[in-house]
């Protein structure tokens, strides 16, 4: 996958988790930290992405004079290690690679096997085009090995290594190749492909069985030639079933050569590299007691398997872009799925707190004795409801927010039989007589901006009014705080209910009124007298009203002794 892919990918994730943000309800700070968790974690990802870009176009591993086929090239690309490198490429560097150009495809050499994987990652940084095309070429002479246990660990490594590569999501076929010496050799490829039992004789312009390249000999030397060509392939192949095959194979492979997708066998008449006591002259003893006792040639050249490149199954897989646009779409639905489930659980929660506030309302029976406080308290309940209420109706003109959207908004079927109960109540549970007319005490003489502590000159306004209330013996005194519409509606409906509890304990200290003819009540900003849209309104709003509610047997001596708390409008339940 090209920088420029991971980079697009880094953001569309990035953007993902902060639409998340704008959905999943977090606190200010929380919402905060994650933001900054996100841009910092994508703009890291962004600079390792392009350093290791960098460090791999300029790493060094191309020499000056080998240049790339350009992205077009869609012949195998063949990722070429093991035995014989200088006899294929010329000599080589270890820090440096070859490539040899034909026109059946592309060789890269590979000098050590550990740099399998490093090799691969460079080539598709360069060429993200050839992940379909790239394959590996493992070459194995038998002649250039004398330790049997040292040449398994190097297939063992190998094997890793080629998993490591894969795991880029590259296929990388794997083509095994062994190079024999013989007295006479041919340009003959013998190959087993795709699950052949018995090999095929492949060269530039032809293919055939090993049946037919002996019986159609142009004469009766080519004859004996291929037939004792036929008895050493047949050696070399059992050789390779014993020896290397077991170290190669894999669970999931299939196939008389496992996980190798073709295996070729090519007969040189030199062959460099040929050690003394070498592998396959030790097999040579021991299963035909014959011996090869054949010298090395340090100069001989050994071919390619050209005529076999065709072989190699290039994977028709998705590109570069069609795979980041799947990757892209996974975490989509990743998040969508996140969305949707806070969605989900947001909207159930609404659910509970409707169903909670109506039960709560519905419990509290409404003919009762007042002195008792259950009045008080379902009024306190209906004025959660239309709390509520106006939140479900702002949600009815404004559209829901997208905590709640997401086509899950389950608050218009909670609307109606909210408003349904609104209408029954029909007002207040503590009767307001037009012929008792509030104590209206001003919050801003009372208390200070935002608190519910008396002022020290207070005094006077709440002396006035407690001589207003004593001039009344034996009515109930229904106390009420109210706020303008600014803030927080929770924290203004707290407020007034603390202010309303202070001008009560004021009374009660100074008057000596008794607690049951007492109720206390807070309504937040839910009953303005003014419009709080200009500031003359905003402060007309924020007042503690006193009424005289003319109530039989309000203020009657109490059954449950002097400490009877008075009636409060709001208690947590």
């Amino acid at each position: 996958m090209t920088t420029r892919l991971q980079h697009a990918l880094g953001l569309w994730a990035g953007m993902l988790i902060l639409g998340l943000l704008a959905i999943i309800p977090l606190a200010g700070p929380v919402r905060i930290v994650v933001a900054l968790i996100v841009v910092c974690g994508v703009s890291l990802g962004w600079f390792l992405a392009r350093r290791r870009a960098a460090h791999q176009r300029a790493g060094g591993l191309w020499a000056d004079t080998v240049s790339l086929p350009p992205a077009s090239f869609r012949r195998p690309v063949v990722l070429v290690c093991g035995d014989g490198m200088d006899s294929l490429f010329g000599t080589v560097v270890a820090e440096r690679l070859a490539l040899r150009h034909t026109d059946q495809g592309c060789y890269v050499c590979v000098p050590a096997l550990e740099k399998l994987p490093d090799i691969t990652e460079s080539l598709l940084a360069l060429r993200p085009q050839w992940h379909a095309q790239l394959s590996v070429m493992l070459v194995l002479n038998p002649c250039a090995h004398t330790d049997s246990g040292v040449l398994a660990g190097r297939l063992r490594t190998f094997r890793h290594q080629a998993a490591i590569a894969r795991r880029q999501g590259t296929a990388l076929p794997l083509m095994l190749v062994s190079y024999f010496q013989t007295r006479q050799g041919e340009d003959s490829w013998f190959c087993w492909a795709n699950g052949e039992g018995s090999p095929r004789v492949r060269d530039a312009g032809a293919c055939v069985s090993l049946t037919d390249w002996q019986l159609h000999a142009a004469d009766s030397s080519v004859q004996a030639t291929r037939m004792h060509a036929c008895v050493q392939l047949s050696s070399a192949a059992a050789w390779l079933h014993e020896a290397v095959l077991p170290h190669l194979a894999i669970r999931e492979a299939t196939g008389p050569f496992g996980s190798v997708t073709i295996c070729a066998i090519r007969q040189v008449s030199a062959l460099p590299q040929v050690m003394h006591e070498n592998l396959w002259r030790k097999w040579l003893r021991k299963r035909l007691v014959l011996t090869d006792n054949r010298q090395a040639v340090t100069d001989a050249a050994l071919p390619f398997p050209d005529p076999l490149l065709n072989l190699i199954p290039l994977r028709v897989g998705p590109t570069s872009t069609q795979r980041a646009s799947v990757v892209a779409l996974w975490l989509f639905a990743l998040a969508g799925a996140v969305a949707l489930t806070s969605s989900a659980w947001q909207n159930t929660l609404l659910v509970r707190q409707v169903s909670d506030d109506l039960r709560r309302y519905t419990s509290i029976p409404e003919s009762v004795p007042r002195r008792h406080g259950e009045s008080a308290l379902r009024e306190d309940a209906m004025t959660v409801l239309r709390q509520t209420a106006r939140r479900l109706d702002t949600y009815y003109r404004h559209g829901a927010p997208l905590a709640l959207g997401l086509g899950l908004y389950r608050g218009e079927q909670l609307r109606g039989p909210l408003l349904t109960v609104i209408a029954r109540h029909g007002g207040p549970a503590v009767p307001m007589l037009a012929q008792s007319e509030p104590v209206r005490l001003d919050s801003l003489s009372l208390f200070s901006p935002g608190s519910a502590r008396l002022k020290p000159d207070s005094t006077r306004v709440l002396i006035n009014a407690l001589l207003g209330i004593k001039a009344r013996p034996g009515w109930l005194i229904v106390i009420a705080g109210h706020t303008d519409a600014t803030g927080d509606e929770w924290q203004n409906l707290q407020l007034s209910r603390a202010r309303a509890a202070a001008v009560h304990e004021w009374m009660q200290h100074m008057g000596s009124i008794p607690d049951r003819c007492v109720a206390v009540q807070g309504f937040g900003a839910s009953q303005p007298i003014a419009s709080n849209d200009t500031e003359a309104g905003r402060a007309a709003n924020r007042r503690v009203d006193i009424r005289l509610v003319p109530e039989e047997g309000a203020c009657a001596s109490p059954t449950a002794g002097p400490d009877t708390q008075p009636p409060v409008a709001f208690r947590d339940f």
